[in-house]
């Protein structure tokens, strides 16, 4: 979601270049004259989806024979949400002179792409890339930033929604304004219920301060809630939950690891898969084999039916049996 080694003759940079050449084909990376190469990884905030993205995408290095303590040394930071945090944290990670950058969330590759146009960029959990201004399209970044995106599949979430609540007539969604991901997948939710003839009833936040009040307001007028891979909603799940659960409201969510933290249920995105898939596209650029610019942005291969039956249960939905016997449960 950077030591270089010191070659002090021509002789040993050739036989450095032959070392690392053969690197990729596994075993011991860390023969003699090899770089140890420096990360720096910049998580937006802590919770459950952007954390699993931030281990899988180590373990994705390891994978490929990259490991800290051998040839890496990560930098591991968590701006709290902040974004002069985030700032600071990037600014750092240039004048370190890291030789690649892992950002998790829009906007950690946002900043990260402001700060940089040299280091090479791999961001993961970000929802579209072209909408976030970090590259030009898709198919062909055509920068130093590329990645894994974290685009939920809002249609399949919204008919899981309708499964569980058949008569349902007004979908709830509280997200923050300031996150351009979540305006993109509201936008889409949006668009999707309406032409199932539900009415959507939209409240933004700027804070998780305000995750309470914005959820009171409206909590009477909507049947159902539906959130977006919203970071500031994923990092306080309980709150919404406060909220939702003594009036019997569940949580559709676009994040398994936000049913697990409160919600009702999704299909949605393994992000520890998702982080792998970021850290395998690490390595080929470290390896030399791929250019971000060159290197197109990547999709979930893996979505999994959550369920959290404790929660349903809670709230008095009763769960049909064909979803449960497919589904994850969790508590």
């Amino acid at each position: 979601m950077q030591v270089t080694t010191v070659i002090k003759s021509a002789a040993l940079g050739m036989a450095a270049f032959g070392l690392l050449a053969s690197a990729g084909c596994g075993g011991d990376r860390q023969a003699a004259g090899e770089k140890t190469y420096k990360i720096g990884v910049v998580q937006l905030v802590e919770h459950g989806a952007l954390d699993e993205a931030n281990r899988g995408f180590v373990d994705g290095l390891k994978e490929r024979g990259y490991e800290v303590g051998k040839n890496i040394k990560i930098d591991q930071q968590n701006a709290q949400a902040d974004q002069s945090n985030l700032q600071n944290i990037v600014h750092r990670f240039v004048s370190d002179k890291v030789d690649l950058i892992c950002a998790i969330a829009t906007p950690s590759v946002q900043s990260a792409a402001n700060a940089t146009k040299d280091i090479p960029i791999v961001g993961t959990a970000v929802t579209d890339y072209v909408s976030a201004k970090v590259v030009r399209s898709n198919e062909a970044p055509g920068g130093n930033v590329t990645g894994t995106s974290d685009m939920n599949p809002i249609t399949e979430q919204i008919d899981l929604l309708l499964k569980l609540y058949p008569d349902a007539k007004t979908i709830g969604t509280i997200y923050s304004s300031s996150e351009i991901n979540s305006e993109i997948q509201v936008k889409a939710m949006k668009e999707y219920a309406e032409s199932k003839g539900l009415r959507v009833r939209v409240a933004t936040i700027s804070t998780v301060n305000d995750i309470q009040q914005a959820a009171q307001s409206i909590v009477n007028e909507v049947d159902v809630f539906y959130e977006p891979s919203d970071n500031i909603i994923a990092s306080a799940m309980p709150t919404l939950a406060s909220v939702t659960d003594p009036v019997g409201k569940g949580i559709v969510c676009a994040v398994p690891t936000m049913v697990q933290a409160g919600g009702l249920a999704t299909y949605g995105i393994d992000y520890y898969k998702l982080g792998v898939q970021t850290g395998r596209m690490a390595a080929d650029i470290l390896e030399g084999k791929s250019k971000p610019a060159d290197m197109k942005i990547e999709t979930a291969h893996d979505l999994m039916l959550v369920i959290n039956k404790k929660n349903a249960e809670k709230i008095g939905l009763t769960v049909p049996n064909g979803i449960l016997q497919k589904a994850v449960i969790v508590e």
